[in-house]
């Protein structure tokens, strides 16, 4: 291990082998640190965070801080980061809120400079979050997601896989896995071909998933019949469309189009 003398790493802290820790970091207590990682000047790991291997954790973020949340207590929540994560500069990543509950962050993911999951968030794999985008609590992040700069997201939404969003967005209701969506309030302008086609979604699922988008929201049909004509047209419906169906009428179903959102 390289660990500069100025750091602090408190008794309890757990390092798996070859960790980097940079001048002025703070690892505090009951946290665990995973093979390979790389913990910069100046960044801070709190109470109750892991990290998988080969995370690296840029100047001034701050992992597993507490929630911001009024109902918050005290009590003993978690942060727990998957492997290969790159936390850019001054990004902050916060506990759950209630008793034993967690925050999760996937695999391979890029969380860029001043951003922020807000707390009992999941966030899945390979999700790219730019500068200063805000992920308030309860929201899921899907695989493969990629969100542009200064985005905001109300909580309880859901970000369906592959999914873009356009920078400066203003993210309401839960927005549709493959699609593109952008504008405040954000409405899907198209499917993000280029995300399928990286990775390697077939030309005939794509064209279907186009086909899917028109119906659902160019047409004017309300959710309900969109899908029962879109169902009608397809004989044989790829996974990638029935999982676009399955997610809109849950959509349907929630509170002000978020499927998580409580009544």
């Amino acid at each position: 291990m390289n660990i500069h003398p100025t750091a602090v790493i408190e008794p309890g802290a757990e390092l798996g082998t070859n960790v980097t820790v940079g001048a002025y970091a703070v690892i505090e207590r009951d946290t665990q640190i995973g093979d390979d990682c790389i913990i910069y000047p100046f960044a801070a790991i709190r109470r109750y965070t892991t990290l998988g291997p080969r995370c690296q954790v840029h100047s001034g973020a701050i992992l597993g801080g507490d929630p911001q949340d009024l109902k918050f207590r005290g009590e003993r929540t978690y942060l727990r980061l998957g492997s290969d994560n790159w936390v850019r500069e001054y990004a902050t990543l916060h506990r759950a809120s209630g008793e034993e509950c967690v925050t999760v962050i996937g695999d391979g993911n890029l969380i860029m400079a001043y951003a922020h999951v807000g707390h009992n968030c999941v966030v899945g794999n390979s999700v790219l979050m730019a500068n200063s985008v805000a992920i308030s609590g309860h929201c899921v992040v899907e695989d493969f997601v990629n969100i542009g700069g200064l985005a905001a997201v109300h909580q309880y939404v859901t970000i369906g896989t592959m999914a873009m969003v356009g920078g400066l967005s203003r993210i309401v209701r839960d927005v549709p896995p493959y699609m593109i969506v952008e504008g405040n309030p954000a409405r899907p302008r198209g499917v993000n071909l280029r995300g399928l086609q990286r990775r390697e979604v077939p030309q005939p699922v794509r064209d279907a998933l186009r086909r899917a988008y028109r119906l659902l929201f160019r047409s004017g049909y309300n959710i309900s019949d969109a899908i029962t004509k879109i169902l009608a047209e397809e004989e044989d419906p790829p996974a990638e469309l029935l999982r676009l169906i399955d997610f809109m009428r849950r959509m349907d179903a929630g509170s002000k189009g978020r499927q998580l959102n409580p009544r």
